[in-house]
């Protein structure tokens, strides 16, 4: 299970799925083996709260952040290199919590736009519509 720590202190960083194509460009990391099998996996949540820092955001990389709403299910890809390498999992993926935990998650390039939301749950693929699909860092 959680532990305090992981589960409510460590927010889980997020940045828009697009940023995924370039990830995808980079050279992969030497800690992670090339000849891994295992892709990723998807994670869904709720939104629960975020803060008004993400509406106010307009710079041209950080517009994203206005499509975060609460109350919407929203899908963050869990990939290398934000999996590691041994555990397989990303930081903050919630994946041990229930869903009644409310977990904590920040925007990476505004640290004001943040909130909270609740394990929805694991998908092998993310299907969420492009505004609200996002990765873990």
């Amino acid at each position: 299970m959680c532990s305090m720590l992981i589960c409510f202190l460590v927010p889980a960083f997020i940045t828009s799925s697009a940023f995924n194509k370039e990830r995808t460009r980079q050279v992969v990391s030497p800690q992670w083996s090339t000849d891994t099998e295992d892709t990723g996996y998807c994670m869904e949540f709720k939104t629960e709260s975020l803060t008004h820092h993400c509406a106010l955001e307009n710079r041209p990389l950080t517009r994203w952040m206005q499509y975060l709403r609460e109350g919407y299910t929203v899908c963050v890809d869990c990939q290398p290199p934000a999996m590691n390498s041994v555990s397989l999992r990303c930081s903050g993926d919630g994946l041990d919590s229930d869903g009644n935990q409310t977990l904590h998650w920040q925007a990476v390039g505004n640290p004001r736009c943040q909130g909270t939301w609740k394990k929805v749950r694991r998908v092998d693929q993310c299907s969420c519509p492009a505004v609200h699909s996002f990765i873990f860092i």
